[in-house]
Formats: structure tokens, C-alpha cells, sequence
């Protein structure tokens, strides 16, 4: 069971991220069908270039993918039937996990929402430009969640804090 639930937990953040850009994609690629001027090239540059450091190296590389894997790791060893169940949202940090993680996962799901309602009412391009940003930096994440993840269930070490509380008379 533990080691269905890691991988389980693992996949469901890969999948949902893979959706994300299923779903963005069309979007994205639908905004060169318009013609760009150079302010819409600059916006198209400046837009890769930020979600490739915020979203991709310093949101999934740096923070969230590392702990997803740690925590997949951490079920290999400590899965329940809760855990196993819901091992996605235990990856992700929405229960037995420090109170900051689960506020900060919660208010970025809300982040993410309002995001996401704000801008469906952007036009084309504008919209596909943003959305080509946004696509750059999920990607960066599936490749750096698999990755991460695969080191984590594979190796014997695995240096990343699963930010879990401590349980009397278990390691970590």
C-alpha cells in the first residue's frame, strides 16, 4: 500500500498539472493567430521570461516540487488509509503538514482561481500571452515534479524536508 500510495500521490499533482496545460495550450497557440506589433512581442518575451524564473524555477524547482516529492517519499514509509486515499492533497500539503503549509496551499488554490476568473476576460492576444507564460512555467514543473520525484522514490537519500509534524515514536 505504501508504495501505491506514493506514486499516487505523486501522479495526482503531475496530472493535474498536465491538465492545466492541456487545457492552456489551445490558448495560447489560438493568440498567434493574431498579428503581433512589437509591444505584443515584448509583452510575449517578458511574459516567458518571468513565468520561466517565478512560476518554473522559484515556484515548482525550488519550493513546491521538492516537497511534493519529499512527501511522496515520506508515504512510502508512513502511508495510512487516509493518507493513501487522499495522498494527492497530502502531497500537496492540504492536511498533515505544518499550519503555514496549509494556509499557504489553500490561499494559493484560491490565488490560482481568481486568476484564472480575472483572466477569462482578457482579449486575444493579451490572454494567449499570458497563457503561453503560464504553460512555460507548469511545464517546468511536471519536468521538475517527475524528476524530483522519481530521485525520491528511487534514491536512498532524499535531502528535502517533507515538512510533516512529528509523530510520536515514527522517523521520518
Amino acid at each position: 500500500m505504501n508504495q501505491i500510495s506514493a506514486v499516487w500521490g505523486l501522479g495526482g499533482p503531475l496530472l493535474l498539472l498536465v491538465l492545466a496545460i492541456g487545457r492552456l495550450l489551445p490558448r495560447a497557440i489560438e493568440a498567434h493567430a493574431f498579428e503581433f506589433s512589437w509591444i505584443h512581442w515584448l509583452a510575449f518575451i517578458a511574459i516567458l521570461l518571468f513565468m520561466a524564473y517565478s512560476e518554473g524555477y522559484k515556484g515548482f524547482q525550488v519550493s513546491y516540487s521538492p516537497r511534493v516529492a519529499a512527501r511522496a517519499r515520506y508515504l512510502l514509509s508512513h502511508s495510512t488509509p487516509t493518507r493513501a486515499v487522499l495522498a494527492p492533497l497530502f502531497c500537496m500539503g492540504f492536511f498533515h503538514a505544518p499550519r503555514r503549509r496549509r494556509i499557504t496551499a489553500a490561499l494559493l488554490v484560491a490565488m490560482i482561481v481568481a486568476f484564472i476568473v480575472i483572466l477569462q476576460r482578457v482579449p486575444q492576444p493579451w490572454r494567449g500571452i499570458v497563457d503561453a507564460g503560464v504553460v512555460l512555467g507548469l511545464a517546468w514543473g511536471v519536468v521538475a515534479t517527475a524528476i524530483l520525484g522519481v530521485k525520491a522514490l528511487t534514491a536512498e537519500s532524499f535531502e528535502h524536508d517533507p515538512e510533516v509534524p512529528f509523530e510520536a515514536g515514527s522517523e521520518r
